[in-house]
Formats: C-alpha cells, structure tokens, sequence
C-alpha cells in the first residue's frame, strides 16, 4: 500500500486518496494494536512466573486482574477483524418502523430509537435524524437516521431484522399483556469514493410540507423530499432541514446508500446461495426478543444469547448483543 500511495499520480483524485489513507491507518492501527497486546501478554508472563515463585499473592491477583482486561482487548480486536468488508468500515444509515398495531407498535419503536441513539453515543458515534414521522397517538411510524463513526455499519448491521416486545401495555386500562413488533434495517452511507450511477430520468421527486420535529417553521414551506426510484421502487424522504436543497442533497444520498446495500446483496447471494446471515425481512423473522413482563429478560434467536437486566438493554447496553452475532 505505501507503494499505491507514493505514486506521481495518487493525489490527481483527492477523494480517493483520502480513502486509500484511512484504509491504511486502519491496517497500521490494528497491526500496532496486535503488537502492543503481544507485548503485554510477554509481561504478564513473566510477572506472573516471578511472583508465583515469590508466592507473593497480591502480585498474583493483580496479574490476573490485568489478564482479564487484555481478554478484553483481544475480543474487541478480534470483532474489528471481522469486520473486514469495505463497507464495514463506512458510516450507517438505519430505518426503523412499527409494525402493525396502533400506537403499542409506535411507541415500541419509538423505544428501539432511544435505545440505538443511546448506543451510539456510548460509543461515541455521532447520530443526525433525517427523517421522522409521528404516531398517531404515541412513538413514531418511522425515523431514519445517519450514524457517524469508525466501523458504524459494521456494528450496527448486525441490528437488522424485527425486534419483539412483550410487555404490560400503559395504553390498555385493564392491563393486558401485549405484543408488538418493529423492523430495523441498516444501510451503509455511500462515502464520495463509492460511484453508484443513478439516471435522473429513473427518479420521481416530491416536495411535502415536513411532519417531523422541529417546532412550526418547518410546517411552513414543502422543504421536506421524498425521492422514488421507478426501476427499483425505492422510496426515500429527508425532511429533517429547513432547506429543501438540504433535504434532497441528504434524500440522494440515502438513496445511493439503499442502491448500494442492494448491490452488496446481490453480490453476497451470489457468494452464497443460502446465506443465512441474509434473511429475507418479514414480520415472522424474529431476531430478538424484549420481554417486560411476567419476568424481564432479552434473548437474541440468532445466537440464544440471555440477558436478564432489560433495563441496562434498552439504555442502549447492546455490545455484547452486537458482539455474539458478529463472532458466532
């Protein structure tokens, strides 16, 4: 790669350039961080050899406090291994809908995009809603946003498919158990390197009055965009800024990034004939499981992971989640 970068020419396309670095700070971070972890685990070695020699017991909890930490470190560079394919390291764009249901849908997915904005800011992701759309009486119908950060898309990929919540609904005066559903689906943010041609003859434009947060101003003028793909079907709308310059520019983009996840897929299913980590989304697909009440607990059906602290899941606490399905 230092030979790609040294050339004459490596700069006479800047946005490519800048791709090409950040591939390679990527590559030289990992092999520093292997490095610095062999090290450590050399240290350990031989600190622990002396103090059982010593039988000096305190140096030996120590020894085996530090050991659990490196455990740790290793897991968190093996996941980054994994995540391995170009598009692992963009950005994100992640939907997500209420399945049928009323308002116990809607408030439910309205629950799932305070949990993900939690994570993301857990792990210092940067999160900007582009589109939001109310509920009738509670929670949203849908909310689209972008998640900004290292490896973004190839952490939260692994949120997609339809989560379930079983609780004591608040809406119901007799309180029943209820069920309700929503979908999550995530799309990598195509970054300017990434060409995806779109003829401006296959798109439909519409212009709406915005029905999102924001307060009055945004309710004033159509600056809201929803942008139709005729060949594909593809539906797209941002209406998250006063500008209706603003809003297409954003409507493109998450356009290009739902074209591109489409090719990705087609290119995974041809690796693949059965890729079983590529279901189809349908509300019978299940991949986790909310379960309020009688007892609390969240069991992800893909890789049988428990946690019984529901609370801590829905703060945003979905590592380990994340973590078991991208490692299994």
């Amino acid at each position: 790669m230092n030979a790609v970068t040294l050339r004459d020419d490596f700069w006479n396309d800047p946005e490519k350039a800048s791709e090409v670095l950040k591939k390679k700070n990527r590559i030289t971070q990992q092999l520093e961080n292997w490095r610095k972890q062999q090290e450590a685990v050399n240290d350990l070695a031989d600190l622990y050899e002396l103090a059982v020699h010593d039988d000096d017991r305190q140096t030996i909890s120590e020894v085996e406090q530090d050991l659990e930490k490196l455990k740790s470190a290793v897991r968190s560079e093996e996941l980054r291994m994994m995540l391995s394919t170009e598009e692992d390291a963009l950005n994100a764009i992640m939907s997500i809908h209420a399945g049928a249901g009323g308002k116990e849908a809607q408030d439910w997915a309205e629950m799932l995009v305070r949990m993900y904005l939690r994570w993301a800011e857990r792990k210092g992701f940067k999160t900007t809603i582009i589109d939001y759309l109310p509920g009738d009486e509670a929670g949203v119908k849908s909310v689209s946003m972008t998640i900004e950060g290292e490896y973004a898309y190839g952490y939260a990929k692994a949120e997609v498919g339809i989560h379930r919540l079983v609780r004591i609904s608040p809406f119901d005066a007799g309180a029943r158990r209820h069920t309700s559903f929503a979908s999550v689906f995530v799309y990598p943010e195509v970054s300017d390197a990434i060409v995806v041609d779109i003829d401006e003859k296959d798109l439909r434009i519409d212009t709406f009055r915005s029905s999102g947060k924001g307060g009055q101003h945004v309710n004033k003028t159509e600056s809201a965009i929803r942008i139709t793909h005729l060949p594909t079907g593809i539906v797209v709308q941002c209406q998250n800024e006063r500008s209706q310059h603003k809003n297409k520019a954003m409507a493109m983009k998450f356009l290009k990034s739902r074209l591109y996840d489409m090719k990705l897929r087609e290119q995974h299913d041809k690796r693949d004939e059965v890729n079983k980590t590529k279901k189809e989304i349908a509300w019978g697909s299940q991949i986790r499981s909310y379960v309020l009440h009688p007892y609390k607990m969240v069991k992800d059906h893909r890789t049988n992971m428990e946690v019984g602290n529901a609370s801590r899941v829905l703060d945003g606490d979905i590592d380990d989640f994340i973590e078991a399905y991208l490692l299994q």
